[in-house]
Formats: structure tokens, sequence, C-alpha cells
């Protein structure tokens, strides 16, 4: 058997044993139990509350918890936007890096501040140190604690019974960031560092090559600046945030960001940790562990068929190499499979799986080029992002985005059983349906209606490396990402020009608050409603039909919306590929 198989195995069993203790204690931390680090932290927590004025015993109802929420998102994009455009005169900055033009700091300001981590540039010739640090790696925690208390709020807003509020957003973040993210990157930090990423403050190192090269210029090359800088500190919340926005420009596929087989596996499992774990948490919070099984158990049954069609496609390689006689076989010599974009010490099907999590997970991080994936390789990564970033998904939005479905399930079998729908005692009305329709709706009016602008308009298709297929197949995959929150690319799409820096800055700041704003106002309407005896005709949400129900409810929503997209693009390619020469 192929290892990258039996690293997908154990993936799956590492992930799942981790998730239970990890959920558990989330549960305690945002109940605000004893949770063993309250008492390292605790005085901590109260002493930010102090300084900041925050009263943690008054709660808030949506509205105020939104606006708070919008704010200090806001500011955040703010500061980061004067980070780079200031960073020639601030310190932290020994290569002495230029200022970032207005239009790349909008982007990369919206990008990290909605957990996009979007990047139309590379990090070790663009950014300071300082940028880096006090910039995208804060909004890394940041954004990835909103996320958690939205999905905190909206658990809320099903558990309570004629309330008014859904919870402090301040305390909530703040548990998030205090508790959960940070000790956790300090762990993962630790353990890459040991492996041998890169954590310094020193200036890019000249080494002596081995074998001296010839520039374009026909000049003897003897030596190699490279990069260094604090990464393992921001990779660690880069995947546990699943923010995914690299270091270095080649993301995870650099070899000081991500140098063994080892740190890979880590990092993979680091992707889905939190978002699989925060299914227990709400299982928890709603006093009701089988509703967090049974969400799991839903993003499993969508994330591993297509982990297994995304590895079988790489696996298979191209038949065009093989009808020239290329051996693309798997043997004790090679991992076989397409590695055209792949790093040699992961293997087609490790990288196939790391680019199943990155983009069920909302992540965007990348240890391969996926613009160099098989065709029907390439497609599986960017349906999943098509689905809404549920599978998984970000830490948080992915959960409450599965919730609105959710709803959507029970709604759609409440009307078919003739009773009104229900879920977990809680009637679901009109005014869920309207926030569930515009949840749904957003990211597929944003990545398609972007996309139509830019294959409609010169500057769009002017940044298009590939014609045909491949090239409406870049441009789909951009808005995708963008328009999901996700952040990879297809690498071959040059995005760092006005008209694209522009348009994904809008999607991206489109896709996260037009979203969060109606789920937050759903947790207010439930929490306002009584509870509802269980009748013959309720649909119970803990069974393996309504997983099923749920899973087929999603995949469906993907497919009308996008598979004629996608029949343009990767169908296309495909097809062309094994076509008789």
């Amino acid at each position: 058997m192929n290892a990258g198989w039996l690293e997908v195995g154990i993936f799956l069993v590492v992930l799942t044993a981790a998730a239970k203790p990890l959920g558990k204690y989330m549960a305690l931390v945002y109940e605000g139990k004893p949770c063993g680090l309250d008492r390292l932290l605790g005085p901590v927590e109260r002493r930010l509350y102090r300084v900041s004025g925050v009263e943690p015993q008054v709660e808030m109802n949506w509205r105020r918890y939104a606006v708070a929420l919008l704010i200090f998102n806001l500011l955040g994009l703010l500061a980061v936007y004067v980070l780079q455009r200031l960073q020639d005169v601030l310190p932290a900055n020994p290569q002495d890096l230029p200022a970032v033009a207005p239009d790349l700091a909008f982007n990369t300001a919206v990008s990290f501040a909605t957990n996009t981590n979007w990047q139309a540039y590379s990090g070790e010739s663009t950014l300071s140190y300082l940028t880096q640090m006090l910039g995208l790696a804060v909004q890394n925690f940041l954004s990835a604690a909103t996320g958690m208390a939205v999905l905190v709020a909206f658990a809320r807003g099903v558990a309570r019974l004629s309330a008014q509020t859904i919870g402090n957003f301040w305390v909530d973040v703040t548990r998030s960031t205090l508790y959960i993210l940070l000790p956790l990157s300090l762990l993962l930090a630790m353990a890459l560092v040991s492996q041998g990423v890169v954590q310094s403050f020193a200036s890019a190192a000249e080494v002596t090559l081995v074998e001296p090269t010839i520039d374009a210029g026909g000049a003897t090359v003897t030596t190699q600046s490279v990069p260094l800088g604090p990464a393992a500190s921001q990779i660690a919340i880069k995947q546990l945030g699943t923010n995914g926005g690299g270091f270095f420009g080649v993301n995870s596929a650099h070899p000081l960001e991500n140098p063994t087989p080892l740190s890979n596996f880590l990092q993979v499992v680091a992707i889905l940790l939190i978002p699989a774990a925060l299914c227990l948490t709400y299982g928890a919070l709603v006093r009701d562990e089988r509703q967090g099984w049974a969400l799991l158990a839903t993003m499993f049954l969508i994330f591993v068929p297509l982990v297994i069609a995304c590895g079988y496609a790489e696996q298979n390689g191209n038949p065009r190499l093989t009808s020239l006689g290329v051996d693309q076989h798997a043997s004790a010599l090679q991992s076989g499979g397409n590695m055209e974009g792949k790093e040699v010490r992961f293997g087609a099907v490790s990288s196939a799986l790391w680019a199943t999590a990155t983009t069920a997970a909302s992540n965007g991080s990348v240890n391969a080029m996926h613009d160099s994936f098989t065709p029907l390789g390439g497609l599986v990564p960017m349906w999943l992002m098509q689905l809404g970033e549920v599978v998984f998904g970000g830490v948080g939005s992915g959960l409450y985005g599965l919730l609105i479905f959710a709803l959507v399930t029970v709604f759609v079998a409440g009307l078919m059983v003739g009773r009104t729908p229900e879920y977990l005692g809680k009637k679901i009305e009109a005014f869920e349906m309207k926030m569930a329709a515009v949840v749904i709706l957003v990211p597929p009016l944003v990545v398609l209606g972007g996309a139509a602008l830019a294959v409609s308009t010169e500057a769009g298709r002017a940044a298009v490396t590939n014609p045909g297929p491949h090239g409406f197949s870049q441009i789909l995959y951009a808005l995708s990402s963008a328009g999901n929150n996700n952040g990879s690319a297809f690498a071959g799409l040059g995005v760092n020009n006005l008209f694209y820096n522009t348009l994904l800055g809008v999607v991206m700041f489109a896709a996260r608050f037009w979203i969060i704003v109606p789920v937050l106002a759903a947790a207010g309407s439930l929490a306002a409603k009584k509870q509802t005896p269980v009748g013959p005709g309720t649909l119970p949400t803990h069974t393996p039909l309504f997983v099923v129900m749920t899973a087929g409810i999603v995949i469906l929503v993907g497919a009308l919306t996008f598979v004629p997209a996608l029949a343009l693009g990767p169908v296309v390619e495909h097809l062309q590929m094994i076509a008789v020469p």
C-alpha cells in the first residue's frame, strides 16, 4: 500500500481521537468553568477586562454583539493597513523593505481581518518582520477568535429559552484567544521548531551553493540569499486558526516552513483540529453531545470521499505522460503519480490530503501548487470551497455555516411531513429561513458575480497565464477562494494588480461579514423562543438519517450552484486530457 494512503488513515484516527478532549475543554472555557488553565490565566483575563473597561457579567443582545464585532474587526483591518503603509519607517525591518502599495495593502488588510489570508505577494520580499508579527500574526489570532465567538453565541441562542442576550463578545473573543489559541499555538510552534522550522530575527543568510550556476546574464553565481525570520510562531496560528497565510511566498511547500514529513503531519492535523473539536463543544453547550457527533459525522461523510477522489486523481498521474512512456507508478524509487508542483518529500497522496483539508477548513495554506493538479484533482479543493466552507470550515465559521444548513434540513423535512420545522425544541420560522437564505446565497453571488466580471473585462483576462478552460479555472478558483474566505490559489493567476486587489478585497469583506450578521440575527431570534415539546412528527437531529439529509442538502446546493461553472473549467480540461492525441 502506498504510504500516502496509510497517512490518510492515521490522520483520520488522530483527528477524531484529539477532537473529543479538546472539544470538552473548550466547552468548559466558554461556560466559565474550571478548565485547568484558569488558575494561571484567570488573573490575566480579569486584568484585561479591568484595563479595557469590559464588564464580563453584562451580556449583549444580538445587535450589540454584532456592532461590537464589526467595530473590533474594522479597527484591526485599519491597523494592518497602516502598518503596511508605514513599514519602511518602522523598526524590525532588517531588509529595508519599502512601504506596501495602497491597493495591495488594502487587499492584505481585508484578507487577514476576514480570516481569509489571501496573499498576492511573497512575504519574505514584501513585508517586514514587524508587519508579519504585529499585523498579520495578531490578526491570525483575532480573526479566528471572532469566528469562534460567533459560533458560541449561536450555540447559546439554540440552548437558551425566552432570552434576550447571547453572551458578551469581548468575553468570548478574549477566552478564545487566551485559553485556546495561545496555548495550542505555543505547543505547536515548539514542535515545529524541533523539526527545523525557522524562528529568528536575523536578516537573510548568505549561503554557498553546493554547485555554482549561471544567471540570466551569463555570470557565475556561487551564493544564495536564504530568507529567515520569526516563521514558526506565525505558522502555528496560521494552521490552528484556519488562517493559512504563509510566512514565505510558497507557503507550506517551503523547506523552512514545513521541512519534514512529521512537521507536515502536525500541520495538517492542526488545520482541522479546532473545527472538528468545536462540533463536540457545540454538543456540550446545547446539553446534547449527540448533536455534536452528528455534525462531525456530516463533515466526515463529505470530506472522506473527496480526499479519496483527489488522492486517486493525483496518484493515477497524467495519461498523456503515460502514453509517452513515462513511469508514474509508485515504487521503491518514487512515490508515483502526478508530481508536477509537488514536494518529493511529501508525494502525491499526502499533497492531495493537504489540499483537501486546507480547502475543507477555510485554511488556504498549501504544500503543493494546486495549479499543477490534474483537472479532477484540482476540482476537489475548488468544489470544497464552493460548498460554502461548511465541511469543517474556518474555526467557528465552518460549524455555524453547517448549522445554518441544518436549519434548512429541518425546514425541508418539516414541509415533507406537514409539521412546523423544529431544531432542538425551537420552531424554525420565516425569519430564521430568511437569514439562512442570506448566509447560503451570499457566497455564490459574490463568487459567480466576481468571476463573471473578471472574465468579461480586459483587466480580469490580462492576468490569466493559461488560455482556455484552465485559465477559466484559475479565475473561478480565485473568486471561490476569496468568496468563501479560504485564501488558497491556483497560483497561475497574476493577481497583484489594482483590478484583482480591489475586486478580491471587496469579495472577501462581503463573504465574511454579510454572513456573520445574519447568523447572529438568527441566534438572537432562536434565543427568544420557547421550548416546543417533541412530537411524533419531530425530526431527530442526531440520527444517521439527519446526517445523510444534511450532507445531501449541502452537496445539492453546491451542485446546483456551481456545476455549470465547473463544467466550463476542470471538467472540460479533464476531457481534453483523456482524449486520444
